[in-house]
């Protein structure tokens, strides 16, 4: 039985040493070759002295020692911390400090930002004591910081098998993934070794997975969609290809390359990937494309099955609480395409209203997800996680300990026969890209510019980012909107995803009758700013500005 997350690698070299399980650029690595990689890890972090549950933070790009890190610290009784290789050295900062990394795993141009970011903000790292870097030079250290040392002095600090390593149960703290709240920073996301277990098992199950299948991962390790491609790969004895996805034409190479026959991605990933000419016969080895991250339009839809013309397609809902949740049936993608489908295996999920009751078909509640995919609450915020993990409803009320589930924010409604429709948010959380971003990450660093009184990040429907980021905002002392300004401060302290596309000048911001701005004022004022300026023809998405 498979109780600790490393496992499944160690199953991999027992049951197909030879099989390749991992290629990266031109790198081929077996499922043998990967798990001696793994035990020098695992055995090198321990005589770094990393003690069962400290954290380990990866900052790099998608690589082999990226994939070993996981597992390696997994073996070692650490958790992993995968952190998005666009983030900004403030938002590593906040991760680093809030979970009390230990140990980081990062490279010599990201390790210098973060040195950067020291010496200009004196910013701190009070928990971390040592830095590996994968691609080290003589002399390389960090003044006044942590130690330094280079990835092989960590592959040969200690022999495999010297020393016992301490043993994980199921319920053991494994990985922290963060992921943006509807208020504040991101918060860490714990997850179990028995939360990616079950999510790898689950999610390989529906989508038939085997020895046979090369998935291609194409996004980010820190996102839990992304995680849950090396999760379902190792699980079945399947070969993973790493993506670090820089332009459409290299996802394309990749396919025809490595005869990909499983591709997960979110809907501005299809959009490019649709674009491209496939005439070829470049996606014909491609069995499955699954879609999640957002809704994905019906003539898109149409034109990925013409681009993998063998594939069936996997609708999927799922937020980073509960790893996955729901996916629809490819059989069922004409007849109800606008569905999130129904639960994944080992999972329930509830529609609940307001009163705490499950609503009835057609009524519209929040989704609520109960089951061994339940993580285990966000790190050192119980206040947050009393909000999003209560008792689960319905449960008999003679058992004295609750069992809690996600209530996911989520506004859905479920048919006559079972299939749920997505309907809305209840918060202001905007999804774009993908990425799950706050409000107020975006406001935070507008307002640190001094140029604005007040300001509001909305996100709004977008025709190919889920939606877009709009900003809405009080110049300071009544002058033009600076937004070239402000722009270049989002630049400098936002990745890419979180930019506003939008910025719109207003003398006094709509107020509700308690005095907040009026939110879904002005998001209902602006909802069709970057939609169609008319009815046009599938494809067409021209947008107009207020």
């Amino acid at each position: 039985m498979i109780q600790s997350l490393h496992e499944f690698a160690l199953r991999g070299a027992r049951q197909w040493p030879q099989a390749t399980c991992l290629v990266a650029k031109d790198r081929h690595l077996s499922y043998g070759a990967l798990w001696d990689e793994i035990e020098r890890h695992g055995a090198g972090l321990a005589a770094l002295g990393l003690v069962p549950g400290e954290r380990v933070g990866i900052w790099l790009d998608k690589r082999v020692e990226t994939i070993t890190a996981f597992f390696g610290a997994s073996l070692a009784g650490g958790v992993f911390v995968p952190i998005n290789p666009v983030l900004r050295p403030q938002q590593v900062h906040h991760i680093l400090t809030d979970c009390n990394v230990r140990i980081l795993i990062t490279s010599r141009d990201r390790l210098q930002s973060l040195g950067a970011l020291q010496d200009e903000q004196g910013g701190s790292f009070p928990d971390l004591r040592q830095v590996v870097l994968v691609d080290p030079r003589e002399g390389d250290s960090w003044p006044d910081g942590p130690a330094v040392c280079g990835w092989a002095e960590v592959q040969q600090a200690a022999v495999p098998g010297a020393r016992p390593l301490p043993r994980s149960i199921d319920l053991d703290m494994a990985a922290i993934l963060y992921t943006s709240g509807s208020t504040g920073r991101p918060k860490g996301v714990v997850l179990s070794h028995r939360n990616l277990i079950v999510g790898g098992q689950s999610v390989s199950q529906y989508l038939e997975n085997g020895p046979h299948d090369r998935i291609l991962s194409a996004l980010p390790l820190s996102f839990d969609a992304g995680l849950s491609q090396v999760t379902t790969a190792f699980c079945v004895g399947a070969r993973l290809v790493l993506l670090n996805y820089l332009m459409a034409r290299d996802f394309k190479r990749l396919c025809q390359r490595e005869e990909i026959t499983g591709i997960t991605g979110v809907p501005p990933l299809w959009f490019q990937i649709a674009e491209l000419d496939w005439s070829d016969g470049a996606g014909e080895s491609v069995r499955y494309f699954a879609n999640t991250g957002g809704h994905m339009p019906r003539p898109l839809l149409g034109r990925l099955r013409e681009v993998f013309p063998k594939a069936k397609p996997y609708l999927m809902y799922g937020l980073t609480e509960a790893f996955r949740s729901t996916y629809l049936d490819p059989a069922e993608v004409d007849r109800r395409p606008d569905s999130i489908g129904k639960a994944i295996p080992n999972a329930e999920i509830l529609v609940v209203n307001g009163e705490g009751q499950l609503c009835a078909p057609g009524e519209e509640g929040e989704l609520v997800h109960r089951g061994a995919l339940v993580s285990l609450g966000y790190w050192n915020d119980p206040e947050r996680t009393a909000e999003r993990f209560k008792p689960a409803p319905g449960r008999p009320g003679e058992i004295p300990v609750p069992e809690l589930a996600v209530w996911s924010g989520d506004i859905v409604r479920r048919d006559e026969e079972g299939f749920l429709y997505y309907v809305g948010r209840r918060d202001d959380m905007i999804k774009t890209s993908g990425y799950r971003v706050s409000s107020t990450e975006i406001e935070e660093v507008l307002y640190a510019t001094g140029l604005v009184e007040e300001a509001v990040a909305l996100g709004l429907p977008h025709p190919t980012l889920g939606q877009g980021i709009a900003v809405v905002a009080k110049p300071k002392g009544g002058g033009p909107l600076a937004e070239a300004d402000l722009l270049a401060a989002c630049r400098r302290d936002l990745p890419m995803y979180m930019l506003p596309a939008l910025f719109v000048e207003r003398g006094e911001l709509p107020r509700n009758p308690n005095g907040k701005i009026d939110r879904p004022g002005l998001a209902a004022e602006f909802a069709k700013a970057f939609m169609p300026s008319k009815e046009q023809d599938e494809g067409d998405i021209a947008c107009t500005r207020p």
